[in-house]
């Protein structure tokens, strides 16, 4: 029986599917309405002859792709950032993006993402709306502290923003109408923190740290979120082969072109996962701020460079030690991931 592959163009309101046999002929194509029972009925015919299903999607991928793996097919999530075809094409649609995108699971060169297990999405998906929900309560929180210096000429420390009340507002700020800009964004900022902690209380009570990642806890600058975080946005480590690959995961690597040893510009310095790399100039800042062998690493890198590499170079040294630590289930050791001896 011929074996079959199939890509799947998957948009906002359609998906183009896309058949092949061992010859890359055509075997079925079709742009269909989305919706899972759709999709199911138009590749049942195939069932018994589909090698592989790939999906391409930039975001809204869950419901196919948990769908056609539960129906039995073996799926596989296309990497969009490393997939290009040859750029002299003088014409390309949906439907030749598919057919390449079979052809390349045919050819076995496939570049894929990893599918985050369904049953823990959820929660994971949780902790990345706490992430929004801070950056938007810091935002606010700067607002109300811009607002206060452009009109006044003072400045208002995080602290004293967060117990300001209507009238303390009236007090500082001169005229009404600025008085109810601020007092609207203090609404909307207190109404965020209200939303993390209740978000935070959940978390905690559904899930803790997997056993293999309780030696997280003991790096310098992670605590309890930032562990978590680590723990739910790195999956399944196995699929991280070296450390190198790790630390281009939590971007906390270069992205360079060089041809002949000359830079010949950069490549995707977004290619990654952006959590990671939150969650480890977060660890960073901390733990340049509390460990003082880190702090002088800091200051060294700081004293050749920008202050904003030096805690990129912190993170990185971070990341790469948490690849160690969670790989070999040992705690970790600030003496051989920042050393005494100069950098």
């Amino acid at each position: 029986m011929t074996k079959l592959y199939g890509g799947i163009g998957l948009h906002a309101n359609n998906s183009v599917i896309v058949l092949i046999d061992e010859q890359e002929q055509v075997v079925y194509e079709k742009r269909t309405p989305n919706g899972l029972s759709n999709i199911l009925s138009q590749l049942r015919p195939f069932h018994a002859r589909l090698h592989g299903l790939v999906v391409e999607s930039t975001y809204n991928w869950y419901w196919l792709v948990d769908g056609l793996m539960e129906a039995g097919y073996a799926v596989h999530l296309a990497n969009t950032a490393a997939i290009h075809q040859y750029e002299g094409l003088k014409h390309t649609n949906d439907h030749s993006d598919a057919r390449w995108l079979a052809q390349l699971l045919r050819l076995g060169i496939l570049p894929t993402g990893y599918i985050y297990p369904k049953e823990d999405r959820a929660i994971r998906d949780l902790l990345r709306k706490r992430s929004q929900l801070v950056r938007q309560k810091t935002s606010n929180l700067l607002s109300i502290h811009n607002l206060v210096t452009r009109n006044t000429g003072t400045s208002l420390t995080g602290n004293r923003i967060k117990t300001l009340t209507a009238a303390a507002i009236h007090d500082v700020l001169p005229t009404p109408d600025l008085a109810l800009a601020a007092t609207s964004t203090l609404a909307v900022m207190r109404c965020a923190a209200e939303q993390i902690a209740a978000i935070e209380h959940v978390i905690k009570a559904r899930v803790s740290l997997h056993p293999t990642f309780r030696h997280i806890l003991t790096v310098a600058g992670i605590g309890q979120t930032l562990a978590l975080t680590i723990m739910l946005e790195a999956g399944d480590m196995h699929r991280f082969l070296t450390v190198g690959q790790w630390a281009s995961y939590c971007r906390c690597v270069n992205s360079t072109k060089l041809s002949n040893g000359k830079r010949k510009g950069q490549g995707n310095t977004k290619n990654g996962n952006k959590y990671l790399a939150w969650a480890f100039i977060e660890a960073a800042n901390f733990a340049v701020r509390y460990y003082p062998d880190i702090q002088r690493f800091y200051q060294r890198k700081k004293a050749k460079t920008q202050g904003v590499v030096a805690i990129k170079a912190v993170a990185h040294k971070l990341a790469r030690a948490c690849y160690y630590v969670l790989r070999d289930q040992v705690p970790f050791d600030i003496k051989k991931a920042f050393t005494s001896q100069p950098a």
